[in-house]
């Protein structure tokens, strides 16, 4: 696998329906983070699945015991280092394993994803696509009040201190949102081949039954890993390769090999995206005008007492 760094992007609003909530809409929002989606998160996804959420154990010398997941891509010294008890005093591969291998990567317009049609970008140097949420800047929407209720109240002086109430409770109209957006997810197909090895009958019995058995009567599962969720599909059938016939010297070997589709997405270029992942717009609330003494910059008669024109 490649890095572990993930930073966090950005924090998303998404707003969830509870009865124990003291809003005033009966709304509580709850902050998500927003992950990127790369095909190093598709890839952790499928072998988070299969390692942990199959977890398949199998009998061998040593008793009944967990079933090692390999990703093939490694380095083989990296996996002698990392786990010696892969690997027994000649360097030979304990049996038995499941070992995983990306072998294709499609992007199919006819096997689309949530999304099928294009959305092209918000013009600009952010772009955005999709909105993702929505919430109201509370800080200028406040400003936007306040200076509406001091229009209304009149200014406090010592005169009327006590009997104007500057931010009396009123309707505001201009309210200042935060739109959310994010780019277009582009789906793919990502094909995985899981090769099941083993040195009896039995364990490869062992170790094929949680595939065929997870799913139930369909062949559709799902992944999931940092946030993202995909979709992925078993093949009708379950190739079996042995060498019990050739009757040779050879070491005896039991090979079960499984092609795995998993439709997932990409989210930006990643660390090649030149805009950024999550865009974050704000609404105009008031259009205001310019005066023609505020268009000249006349000085007003007054300015000494801190007076000038307004816009």
């Amino acid at each position: 696998m490649a890095s572990k760094n993930r930073a966090k992007d950005y924090t998303v609003v998404d707003g969830k329906q509870e009865k124990d909530d003291v809003s005033t809409q009966g709304v509580k929002l709850r902050e998500i983070s927003f992950m990127p989606s790369t095909l190093e998160t598709i890839d952790r996804a499928f072998t988070k699945w299969l390692d942990e959420s199959l977890n398949i154990y199998a009998t061998t010398i040593d008793g009944f015991e967990k079933v090692p997941v390999i990703w093939s891509g490694t380095e083989r010294s990296w996996q002698i280092k990392n786990n010696k008890d892969l690997r027994d005093d000649r360097g030979q591969l304990k049996l038995p394993l499941i070992t995983i291998e990306r072998t294709s990567i499609t992007k199919d317009p006819s096997k689309p994803g949530t999304v099928p049609a294009h959305i092209y970008p918000k013009s600009g140097a952010k772009g955005g696509t999709l909105t993702t949420a929505r919430r109201i800047q509370q800080k200028k929407t406040r400003n936007f009040a306040a200076a509406d209720a001091s229009r209304v109240r009149g200014n406090i002086d010592s005169r009327n201190v006590g009997n104007v109430q500057i931010n009396y409770p009123r309707k505001n109209k201009k309210i200042v949102y935060e739109t959310i957006t994010t780019p277009l997810p582009t789906y793919i197909n990502v094909t995985y081949n899981v090769l099941i090895r083993a040195e009896y009958r039995q364990q490869l019995n062992e170790i094929l039954t949680p595939f065929l058995v997870e799913t139930g009567q369909i062949n559709h599962f799902k992944v999931d890993f940092d946030g993202h969720e995909f979709e992925g599909f078993l093949p009708n059938d379950f190739g079996l390769n042995t060498n019990f016939t050739e009757m040779g010297e050879e070491e005896r070997l039991i090979q079960n090999k499984i092609e795995i589709r998993i439709l997932g997405y990409l989210v930006g270029a990643g660390k090649n995206e030149e805009r950024p992942r999550v865009v974050i717009r704000e609404n105009a609330v008031q259009i205001r005008l310019p005066r023609e003494r505020t268009m000249m910059g006349d000085v007003h008669p007054e300015e000494s007492k801190g007076r000038f024109y307004k816009e």
